[in-house]
């Protein structure tokens, strides 16, 4: 049964292992590693420093124009050179004038005789030689010297200035290649530019352990038979070849979120004992054409290699949904990664040793190429667990968590109907956290019965602040809708109902304990929609009005009254005719003429108007026992259904003791219910009733 409450399906069971804390003795120290672009970097460096400081540049004091012209005036001066293309001036001193400015010298590191012995900027050379012409002149008693004008040649420096553009545009290309292919120190992962057809599948080999065993899957008994099946396919083909059987070629995995589906591959992982490649539907997808095809084949390739062995794809409807529906919409690439899927699938032999696993939550989306008989031979479904699993499920999470001697785990399955194994483990993880919230030193029933409220119906709103005029209304509503279920015959029978705002927009809860059943009879769909409807039609009778608090309601019960006139044929004028279409190959097209769409919206209309009606008559009826129960849900805001029957007496209709299946329960939202106790009219055609 499909369950109403959109619960979220995130499940911690399903992540992988947080690594330990601590450093692992085994593991290799990381630090710096070696690469030969230190070698490139520490060479260029030293280029740049011989440049700059290096014997090719020699060492000169410095001075200034004005000291030169100094010199020049006490004949200190044996001669200069000036460097045009450097615009500097190089000066060569006397013997006597290199004694006087010799500890000058030495400073600057000049220790030798050999000149040039200083050095200073000018502007350009022309003008430095009109300079001290004038200067000669006026001062006609200073010596002129020896002086000449040449552009000095620097090798090294010729050589650099072509070099590094060269340089620096080579090393950012192989740096941003290497990023792109994924190289070392690249970080670009192994779907690189140059590795991008290649599969990113993730191995698991003989030497890598898996933490996930079949002893983690619980509650999935049937589904863990079939894929300890195919495990021992691999691990002895002669004892099925021998009787002239073949393995299995695939097998997929089919249910609904959160039932196990990839942890039963996790755990076959972890028990297989043969290479095991991993990887999702959308590993394949890439925005260059061709890609996903040759993932495909690269992936089948390295299963070769590694043979026997099991591929997993996990949401395998990213690429496997049929093809051509939708030729606005078609897409070549993921049409061409479906083909060679299917190619290399029925394509290998049968003594190759390679299985392919897939799951998925689409069945009704996957191309029928695909299903067929030779790819995926086997359709394992896992549907939400009974009582049974459920209970099974509850012993596998309360192991880490310390709880209470008094815990009956019985009981929370019960309470817990068409909960999967991600919100079981939710749940578990939920009640934990609020006994540790309250500073308890073990988990009790009363933290587990939050947790599911939690989960169902949201975080409890105490500082919701609502009007007494709005909480009456609540509380009759909420009553109307427990009355109605308690002496309706086919009804689902009252577990708890609330007046605590909880979520978004809920402002009132109802829980139910439907029986487990998989078809359903007019007189059974009728009284649902009565029940459905209690709400609305206790407003109309008290408050001679009605709210928006039915909104969620009256979507129910339109799904239900459609569902029973158009696809179960439970209606005189239309007829056994069913108009479902799984496939939606009448998306722009209704496969009925306008006259009978008329006719299907006046039976449905009428359909629903007769069960309000009976409600309405119900409820006058027990007019007393609703003001009882809205009473006390405005004096205590919880009522149990003990509460229930201590306040209107037992239940009429004596249940017969069968299993939990699906939870049931209204949310009072905003403007309307969350009804969690209505079957499964959805898109959902596994989970409808024959």
């Amino acid at each position: 049964m499909s369950d109403n409450t959109n619960r979220d399906n995130k499940n911690p069971r399903f992540g992988s292992k947080p690594p330990s804390g601590g450093d692992d003795p085994n593991q290799p120290k990381k630090g710096p590693r070696f690469s030969i672009y230190w070698i490139y970097a520490i060479i260029f460096a030293v280029l740049i420093g011989f440049q700059l400081f290096g014997p090719f540049s020699p060492t000169m004091a410095k001075t200034s124009s004005m000291e030169f012209r100094n010199m020049l005036a006490n004949g200190e001066v044996a001669k200069y050179t000036i460097i045009d293309n450097r615009k500097t001036v190089k000066v060569y001193l006397t013997d006597s004038a290199q004694k006087k400015y010799q500890t000058q010298l030495k400073k600057a590191g000049k220790v030798t005789e050999k000149g040039p012995h200083m050095s200073f900027k000018i502007t350009t050379g022309e003008a430095f030689q009109k300079e001290i012409s004038e200067f000669l002149k006026v001062n006609p008693t200073v010596k002129e010297v020896p002086s000449d004008i040449e552009n000095e040649r620097d090798i090294f420096g010729g050589i650099l200035q072509f070099l590094l553009p060269v340089l620096l545009f080579v090393g950012l290309w192989i740096l941003l290649m290497r990023k792109m292919s994924g190289g070392a120190g690249g970080g670009g992962g192994p779907g690189g530019i140059f590795n991008i057809g290649k599969s990113k599948a993730t191995l698991f080999d003989k030497g890598t352990k898996v933490n996930i065993t079949f002893a983690d899957v619980a509650g999935l008994d049937e589904a863990k038979v079939e894929v300890m099946e195919i495990v021992d396919f691999l691990k002895n083909p002669k004892k099925y070849t021998n009787l002239g059987g073949k393995i299995p070629k695939g097998a997929l995995l089919i249910g609904p979120p959160g039932t196990g589906k990839t942890l039963l591959a996790k755990a076959v992982a972890g028990e297989a004992q043969v290479p095991f490649f991993s990887l999702s539907g959308s590993d394949f997808v890439e925005m260059f054409v061709g890609v996903g095809a040759s993932r495909v084949r690269d992936l089948f390739k390295q299963a070769r290699e590694k043979a026997p062995c099991i591929i997993f794809i996990d949401e395998i409807d990213a690429i496997g949904r049929a093809r051509g529906k939708n030729a606005m919409m078609s897409n070549d690439e993921r049409e061409s990664t479906l083909n060679q899927l299917l190619v290399e699938m029925d394509g290998f032999g049968t003594d190759v040793g390679i299985i392919v696993l897939a799951a998925t939550n689409r069945p009704d989306v996957l191309d029928t190429a695909l299903l067929r008989p030779g790819r995926f031979d086997r359709q394992i479904t896992i549907d939400k667990p009974d009582l049974v699993g459920r209970e099974a499920i509850f012993k596998v999470h309360l192991k880490p968590i310390k709880i209470s001697k008094t815990l009956d785990i019985h009981k929370l399955a019960e309470q817990t109907p068409g909960f999967a194994g991600a919100d079981i483990a939710n749940v578990c993880n939920e009640a934990a956290l609020i006994a540790a919230r309250k500073n308890k030193e073990a988990v009790d029933m009363q933290d587990f019965q939050d947790a599911v409220d939690r989960v169902i119906g949201g975080l409890e709103k105490k500082n919701k602040i609502i009007s007494p005029e709005e909480k009456k209304i609540i509380a009759y509503h909420e009553a109307g809708h427990a009355v109605c279920g308690w002496y309706l015959e086919h009804a689902y029978p009252l577990l708890k109902v609330t007046i605590v705002p909880r979520g978004t927009a809920a402002l009132g809860y109802a829980q139910y304990t439907p029986k487990e059943q998989y078809l359903y009879n007019i007189d059974q769909l009728t009284d649902q929609i009565c029940m459905t409807l209690g709400g609305r039609a206790a407003e109309e009778i008290f408050f001679n009005k009605i709210s928006t608090g039915a909104q969620n309601d009256l979507q129910q019960i339109t799904k239900i009254a459609y569902a029973m006139v158009t696809v179960y044929g439970m209606n005189d004028k239309v007829g056994n005719i069913s108009f479902y279409d799984p496939q939606q190959e009448t998306t722009f097209t209704k496969p009925y003429s306008d006259e009978t769409a008329k006719m299907i919206d006046q039976e449905v209309r009428k359909l629903i108007d007769d069960a309000y009606e009976k409600t309405k008559q119900l409820l006058r009826d027990k007019k007393g026992d609703v003001e009882k129960l809205a009473d006390q849900l405005l004096l205590r805001e919880v009522l149990f259904q003990s509460d229930v029957e201590a306040l209107i007496g037992k239940r009429p209709f004596e249940e017969k003791k069968s299993l939990v299946e699906e939870p049931a329960g209204d949310l009072l939202g905003e403007t309307g219910e969350i009804s969690a106790g209505v079957p499964p009219y959805d898109s959902d055609v596994t989970n409808k009733p024959l």
